[in-house]
């Protein structure tokens, strides 16, 4: 083979990966302030609802299990769906196919997590759902599917919160080595990938008493986010934190938004509160406060979480399992997942995003 004939063929075969590889973004967010901005215009420009801006405001939904699987074999059996067994490929695909009808009502983001939450609603077992090896590097099809969520969501203009860790699967990851290489692994991922349409939550939940790794816990963590933020600046980052708790002063300091949960507030004030306590804080500047998972509905109703939160200038986020004795249209954490608006709840859910956004 001659010189020019060989590099020819080399361009040619870097120039091909390097497109497969990437993107060209079509949705960027960004934070300016309190407020989230979409392709440097404020989210839901010049909305009033209920005589209050929700300008630069992020409804949004938990929907971690997009690329769930189970590497468990005696435990996969759980997970068939109701008209056959369980398949990896037709939960993502079925997840990206609701995507549109989502953002019609309204909803602009979504937590996803690489190693998802609780196929049960609440509890963890022996399922192993990981899109990491125990030494930190990806799991090609797990990745893979991912982004064909995130293409779509860019597609779309929605943002996914993407989760790195979960209290439920951290264990299966070696040691700290590992989860300081499945960090740098995911963030490169995306950097490679070119996506701008992406924010991170470090860990779910990280004061959660189940994680076994302490640089995963809520005194380390701020070192992960600091991590992240120097490999890949512009990266928006945060942490999230127990329901009815609140982040420690350092994780507020150094995040992009402050992350909270409204599981176990049963009393809407307590939102309120909790929103109050956050701007409060001494390493508090201005910049978004997300809930990013509650499982309290009430939608019909003029006071709510989902409401308290909105008056308040936060950002709420819709948490929905399948309860007992509750049918496979129920929920959108308990897997097999029916990704569709399917059930009444999740009726209620988006008619209230689309009241307060859209209408």
């Amino acid at each position: 083979m001659n010189q020019t004939k060989f590099l020819f063929i080399a361009f040619l075969a870097i120039f091909t990966f390097n497109f497969a590889y990437s993107i060209k973004p079509d949705t960027e967010v960004t934070i300016n302030g309190e407020k989230f901005y979409i392709n440097g215009s404020p989210t839901f420009k010049g909305r009033i609802w209920d005589g209050i801006s929700v300008e630069g405001l992020l409804p949004n939904s938990r929907m971690v299990q997009g690329i769930f699987d189970d590497l468990n074999p005696e435990t996969v059996v759980r997970w068939n769906y109701p008209d056959g067994k369980w398949n990896a490929k037709r939960n993502t695909n079925e997840f990206v196919s609701a995507m549109s009808s989502w953002r019609k009502h309204g909803l602009l983001a979504f937590t996803i997590n690489l190693q998802g939450g609780s196929p049960m609603g609440y509890g963890n077992k022996n399922w192993y759902n990981s899109a990491y090896y125990e030494d930190g590097k990806l799991r090609a099809d797990y990745m893979n599917r991912l982004d064909k969520i995130l293409k779509e969501a860019d597609n779309l203009g929605m943002v996914p919160i993407l989760g790195l860790f979960y209290f439920g699967q951290d264990q299966n990851l070696k040691d700290e080595k590992a989860v300081i290489a499945a960090t740098d692994n995911a963030i490169e991922w995306l950097l490679k990938k070119g996506y701008k349409n992406v924010i991170i939550e470090v860990g779910n939940e990280s004061n959660n008493n189940a994680y076994n790794h302490p640089i995963l816990k809520e005194n380390r963590i701020h070192e992960l986010i600091l991590r992240i933020k120097d490999k890949a600046p512009g990266l928006l980052v945060s942490t999230s934190f127990n329901g009815n708790t609140l982040p420690p002063e350092k994780v507020v300091e150094v995040s992009d938004f402050v992350l909270i949960h409204g599981n176990g507030v049963h009393k809407p004030e307590r939102i309120t509160e909790m929103v109050e306590q956050v701007r409060a804080m001494s390493t508090y500047s201005p910049k978004p406060i997300v809930f990013n998972e509650d499982d309290h509905f009430d939608f019909d109703k003029p006071v709510n979480n989902f409401v308290n939160a909105t008056k308040a200038y936060a950002s709420w986020g819709y948490f929905d399992f399948r309860m007992k004795d509750e049918g496979f249209d129920e929920g959108y954490q308990s897997v097999p997942v029916n990704w569709q608006i399917s059930s009444e709840r999740k009726k209620g859910f988006f008619l209230k995003v689309k009241e307060i956004f859209v209408d």
